[in-house]
């Protein structure tokens, strides 16, 4: 069984370590590391107090003098004010460039504190520690960090890879069944994107993966991960290869940002809205007679079934629906992967075998949008 992923970025040695404790790999790299013995400790505040406790005591076993804050881990704190706050915050303490960042939650937590340690003289040490399945099988690795904007989702950020991220089986257990499931569909990205055993993995190991089996999920998160680590070593700042990576992503942020916007609140988790996206940008292959639509779409939606994940936008006021739809294809026109006034999306022509194309037809992209929504 996998227990560690390494890779190297430029001359950055990063580690990936599956366990089902992980403190004494916490409390060794931190003697190990050559700090200064200062650390921040940035946790989202619904995490499960025992487990913010139990870090902070490991922290504190290595020697190394803690600071905490905690975050709210909401999206829409996601912001230039929060991260000004934390970087005052660090100036007041006098922390250095050998002080160690850690970052506790999910992906709202691990995208401000990676570009919060980016940002401060110009790099720190960086741990991160996932606590939501979406972190867990997706942000966790690739060093994207990132804060919103006028609305806009992941505006302003830039690349920088934690030096370890340590996920814990007692960490797993402990995450909500709906946050739980919403990270299936960035497994199942990664099981369409590359010919892999993924795919085959969640079909026939439903009942041990709803279940948390470690040992399963070990299978399946390393899987998930090494192919996400392929795409992304060749190409780190996303010019080429790794767009790939954001199958499903052109039109799931689109319905998340849309459903967000005109609700005023939170409707969908991330990866509920992943698994649309991929549902959608399949459809949108479809059409132009590219995907093996039969086969695709119905691996596609068994497999999100399985999983207790959306297969569609479930509305039923044709007066909401109509707002939706015009919200929806709004925002995908304020991808950040476009080029000019053509959105990007991926396109499936197999089961691994991505590739990068253009929203051109627009016609097209209403009525799959429509199709999400009835």
């Amino acid at each position: 069984m996998i227990s560690e992923i390494d890779y190297q970025i430029d001359s950055k040695h990063c580690k990936v370590i599956l366990k089902k404790n992980i403190e004494k790999h916490l409390i060794s790299d931190l003697k190990k590391l050559g700090s200064d013995k200062k650390v921040l400790f940035l946790y989202d505040e619904n995490i499960n107090s025992q487990i913010i406790s139990d870090i902070l005591n490991f922290i504190k076993i290595s020697g190394c003098q803690v600071f905490k804050k905690k975050i709210k881990g909401k999206k829409k704190n996601k912001s230039i004010k929060n991260v000004l706050n934390i970087i005052d915050l660090l100036i007041a303490n006098k922390f250095t460039k050998k002080s160690v960042i850690i970052s506790c939650g999910g992906g709202v937590v691990g995208d401000m504190s990676g570009l919060l340690s980016s940002l401060y003289l110009r790099g720190t040490y960086y741990f991160h520690i996932p606590t939501t399945m979406t972190a867990i099988v997706d942000s966790c690795v690739g060093g994207k960090t990132a804060i919103n904007y006028k609305g806009i989702i992941n505006c302003i950020g830039g690349y920088h890879h934690p030096d370890r991220v340590y996920i814990s089986n007692e960490i797993i257990k402990k995450i909500p069944e709906r946050e739980y499931l919403s990270g299936f569909s960035e497994i199942l990205k990664c099981g369409l994107i590359k010919k892999n055993n993924i795919l085959n993995i969640l079909s026939k190991n439903s009942q041990e993966l709803l279940k948390r089996n470690f040992s399963f999920l070990t299978k399946i998160i390393s899987e998930t991960l090494k192919t996400k680590i392929y795409f992304f070593i060749k190409d780190v700042k996303e010019s080429n290869e790794r767009l790939n990576l954001n199958f499903g992503h052109t039109f799931g942020h689109a319905i998340e940002m849309a459903t967000e916007n005109i609700f005023r609140k939170e409707i969908l988790r991330h990866g509920e809205a992943v698994g649309l996206g991929i549902i959608c940008e399949i459809m949108y292959s479809c059409k132009n007679n590219i995907t093996d639509k039969k086969n695709i779409s119905k691996t596609v939606k068994n497999i999100l079934s399985l999983y207790g994940l959306p297969v569609k936008l479930n509305f039923t006021q044709d007066k909401v629906k109509n707002k939706i739809q015009s919200e929806i294809y709004k925002s995908i026109f304020l991808d950040k992967k476009r080029i000019n006034d053509f959105p990007r999306y991926i396109n499936l022509k197999k089961i691994g075998n991505p590739s990068i194309k253009e929203i051109k037809d627009f016609n097209l992209l209403n009525e799959v949008i429509y199709k999400i929504l009835n």
